[in-house]
């Protein structure tokens, strides 16, 4: 040994260790020193690797991994979005006007209800509309978040006081539904909408912002969680707040961001993001951009390629998709990684013509990525790997669906869309990178029911719940890589994470089952054990 690994600051020790380096895809010890993997091996060679200050850590045969990512999440404007009352327990309307009752009962003269996480499916067909729910907020202004991230619904004097009277027109595909009358229904689809309510909802002071961005960042390193691809960065003073984070600590989370990039945008505002890409801090970078091609498709703007029942979904989110490739050439020219949004079938095709415009050149094409990817047909799946585009996909969202297709999301797109949804399986065979996530707080950030749901194509759990095209699961080992060497090829970190090897990122994850072959339910429920962030341990489980 080395006379060198005799200085390890922390040595860990009695664990089955999955490396995930084909080099030593298994062993019993690591090393760590300076935020990085020192030595991998076996017990016999841990008393080479102390020193007088080295911490040794037991951990009494629990299974180690690569530290496990999300690999599409919104931490920070997650803390914002999943503000008020959670919805996500309402089932039908009765439950949603009970569970909104008691909230505006809780208010205090002239305060605001807010509340998130609502599922399209509690309106049982019926159109998402405030006359539904107007009598149960006794007369409070109220915003209600629906699950998707992408549609509000805003009470009658929650439009009054944002002066939304009647239609508006947006530069990108966004609307303010109206009836026949065109009287405003509440229900505001895509962002551009929802932001009218902006300047009148309350929001949290810096001080709240940050205590909760902790607090959840906290929490997300105790599911196991070492880092985050962050899809957003909902305004420029994020930096800044990481900044100030780190100024008196660490993040517990490692987390990589991409600012959006909206339809209108200029050469000058291409080249501004281009040089956001220089922000960094010791646990958080600025890295890539995020786009939308399309919206959702139970919101009715999913871009595809044939209608929804409803005769919509046929428009692209950019006015003009030939403006969306020219943005995307532009960053990818000037070496910048891009993530698109899309859902729905024609929105996929899009993406993969616009990297397949940029020609023969690698340093311009494999640096892309594409998100959600509910539904895509089989022509376009070995496209992926050959245009060396990664797929971003994420398991718990056919939560939200049902196998027997009578769910909000299966009736609007029709049987036979359904029937190819959320193709992880399909592309992992057709040779793609497939990194996993959450897109929390769409769904719950705890990595483990991202593994497990990846394999059970039905939450952990809840064997009673039929799985959602369960030909689409996982492998044990596909699941973890989606969530560990997959996720490091989709960002460019390859070279330095994703592996438990000497010269890697010491971010560790040690579960008491192995990720691998555990059964899918144990697996989502699984004692972590601790969770490394560079070096660092940022969560310490009881053994």
């Amino acid at each position: 040994m080395p006379a060198a690994l005799t200085t390890a600051d922390t040595v860990l020790t009695g664990a089955r260790v999955r490396t995930l380096d084909p080099a030593r895809p298994t062993a019993g010890a690591v090393a760590v020193k300076d935020g990085r993997i020192a030595a991998v091996g076996e017990e016999r060679d841990v008393r080479d690797w102390r020193g007088a200050a080295t911490e040794v850590i037991d951990l009494a045969g629990a299974t180690l991994t690569p530290g496990l990512v999300d690999g599409h999440s919104h931490p920070v404007w997650g803390v914002e979005m999943a503000t008020g009352t959670d919805l996500s327990d309402c089932r039908d309307l009765a439950g949603l006007r009970s569970a909104l009752a008691a909230s505006a009962r809780a208010l205090g003269p002239g305060e605001w209800l807010t509340a998130w996480g609502l599922d399209h499916n509690v309106f049982a067909g019926h159109a998402v509309h405030r006359d539904l729910i107007e009598d149960a907020l006794d007369g409070a202004p109220a915003v209600i978040r629906l699950y998707d991230g992408h549609s509000a619904l805003a009470s009658g004097r929650a439009l009054a006081a944002a002066g939304i009277t009647g239609p508006r027109t947006f530069g990108q595909r966004a609307s303010v539904v109206c009836d026949a009358d065109g009287r405003p229904t509440g229900h505001l689809v895509e962002h551009a909408a929802m932001n009218l309510l902006m300047p009148v909802v309350p929001r949290p002071s810096a001080a709240d912002r940050r205590a909760r961005l902790l607090t959840l960042l906290s929490e997300m390193a105790a599911g196991g969680l070492t880092g985050a691809h962050v899809m957003d960065m909902e305004n420029e003073d994020v930096p800044e707040l990481l900044a100030g984070i780190e100024a008196d600590g660490d993040l517990p989370v490692r987390l990589r961001l991409a600012p959006w990039c909206m339809p209108g945008i200029d050469a000058e505002g291409l080249d501004h993001l281009v040089a956001l890409q220089r922000l960094a801090g010791r646990h958080w970078r600025v890295g890539g951009v995020k786009f939308f091609m399309d919206g959702t498709v139970e919101g009715g703007t999913a871009w595809l390629e044939h209608p929804d029942c409803h005769g919509q979904g046929t428009d692209a989110f950019w006015p003009d998709p030939a403006a969306y490739t020219h943005a995307v050439h532009h960053l990818a020219r000037a070496g910048v990684r891009t993530a698109t949004h899309a859902i729905g079938d024609a929105a996929v095709r899009h993406v993969l013509d616009t990297v397949e415009l940029l020609g023969d050149d690698p340093t311009a094409r494999y640096r892309h990525r594409v998100e959600h990817i509910e539904t895509v047909p089989a022509d376009q799946l070995g496209r992926f790997a050959r245009l060396g585009v990664a797929a971003s996909m994420q398991p718990t969202h056919t939560a939200y669906t049902r196998a027997d297709h009578t769910d909000a999301w299966s009736l609007r797109v029709g049987e036979e869309r359904a029937g190819r949804a959320w193709r992880c399986r399909d592309l992992r065979d057709a040779g793609a990178v497939l990194v996993l996530g959450s897109d929390w707080p769409i769904a719950h950030h705890d990595p483990r029911q991202v593994l497990a749901t990846a394999r059970l194509r039905r939450p952990a759990g809840e064997p009673g719940v039929a799985p959602v095209t369960p030909e689409q699961a996982l492998t044990g080992l596909m699941a973890l890589e989606g969530c560990t060497s997959h996720a490091a090829l989709a960002a460019g970190e390859e070279s330095e994470a994703g592996r438990i090897a000497p010269g890697f990122r010491a971010d560790l994850t040690a579960l008491a089952v192995d990720p691998v072959t555990a059964p899918g339910d144990e697996l989502g429920a699984a004692p972590v054990r601790l969770t490394m962030t560079g070096g660092r341990v940022t969560h310490r489980g009881v053994s």
